[in-house]
């Protein structure tokens, strides 16, 4: 199936059903009085959070979305039936951005998240309701309103603990493979990635994180060059970055250290929060390299690319230094995860302590 990560639609609330002026005419009961109905209010759009759908590919072709109109009221004290709601399913980790406005209209985190995105209007008023003591056979009513219109961008980012980030042939298919159940095409040319993957590592029994795999970046994405930076919004939620670099390339004239730097240059001018994100380096390939140069090559890359933020070793294809690594990512997650929690009961008890004063 193809992977859709962004699409654009237009939804509309239905128009409120008109309300109604009529008179009570029945045998025997002259001047009834009004009875007019109120139009019933019409329906309105919601969207859904389900973690069962994976991509935006059935908003790509279908782009309106138009709630039923409310039906107008009758005589006799009929009020008029409410339209149907419609209710949109997408993908937990969609951001629904209004176009006109730049609102963010809902951020589905969760599955089951539930968001008003068009509000139906309101059904008008029949003469029932302006009967008075001075006025006793009104004939004025009122119609229904409009429903809300929006036109609504849909931007898919996958909800992942850690990052991958590297250029193309770098290893992030491999290593993705060799620690989680992901199942990405591996081949030895650019771009075989063409869409994010994400991969369950499970470091023990009640312990896992999420990986995400993204296609690689080169120089000039910001420019259009390669994919550019179509995907790296799927960056935008994970809470460690790796940038995996391929420490043993195939051509001797690559200038590894130039086109690291080039890459996260190229992070900052897509995005200057994704860019201070938790970087950590990983030199990826070392099997390749001949074990006399393995140190003096570490020490220069360390230098040069990781003085002040940690630095593993690894092979993917060989697996050597792959549980290290995981087990460094679990550890970081976990005191994430404790510095967040303490952070709410803080929050907590502040609140707490303010209503407990007024």
């Amino acid at each position: 199936m193809k992977f859709v990560d962004e699409a654009r639609i237009e939804v509309q609330g239905g128009k409120g059903g008109n309300g109604v002026a009529s008179f009570r005419r029945e045998k025997f009961i002259p001047k009834g009085g009004p009875d007019g109905g109120d139009g019933g209010r019409g329906g309105s759009v919601w969207v859904i959070a389900d973690r069962n759908i994976n991509t935006l590919v059935d908003y790509r072709y279908t782009r309106k979305f138009f709630a039923p109109n409310g039906e107008n009221g009758r005589g006799a004290d009929c009020f008029g039936a409410g339209g149907e709601d419609i209710e949109l399913r997408m993908p937990v980790g969609t951001l629904i951005v209004d176009e006109t406005t730049g609102e963010t209209v809902a951020d589905l985190t969760h599955h089951g998240d539930r968001a008003l995105l068009a509000a139906g209007g309101k059904g008008g008023l029949g003469n029932l309701h302006f009967k008075t003591s001075v006025n006793r056979a009104p004939r004025q009513c009122t119609p229904g309103e409009p429903g809300q219109y929006r036109a609504l961008r849909l931007e898919l980012k996958v909800l992942a603990d850690v990052g991958l980030l590297g250029m193309p042939n770098a290893g992030k298919s491999t290593f993705i493979t060799a620690v989680s159940n992901a199942r990405p095409k591996i081949a030895d040319y650019p771009f075989t990635t063409l869409h994010p993957h994400l991969g369950v590592v499970r470091v023990g029994p009640e312990q896992s994180f999420v990986v995400a795999d993204i296609p690689g970046l080169i120089e000039g994405a910001s420019e259009g060059a390669g994919l550019g930076h179509l995907f790296l919004r799927h960056l935008s939620r994970t809470s460690l970055l790796l940038h995996i670099i391929d420490c043993a390339p195939l051509d001797p004239g690559t200038d590894t250290v130039g086109q690291a730097r080039a890459l996260v240059e190229e992070l900052a001018k897509y995005d200057e929060s994704l860019a201070r994100k938790t970087r950590w380096v990983v030199l990826n390939k070392i099997d390749l390299v001949p074990e006399e140069e393995r140190e003096a090559l570490v020490a220069h890359l360390k230098q040069e690319l990781a003085a002040d933020r940690p630095l593993f070793v690894m092979s993917a294809a060989t697996r050597e230094g792959c549980s290290e690594l995981v087990k460094a990512i679990a550890q970081e997650l976990d005191r994430e995860r404790r510095a967040l929690n303490q952070q709410e009961a803080e929050r907590s008890d502040v609140r707490f302590a303010g209503e407990e004063l007024s």
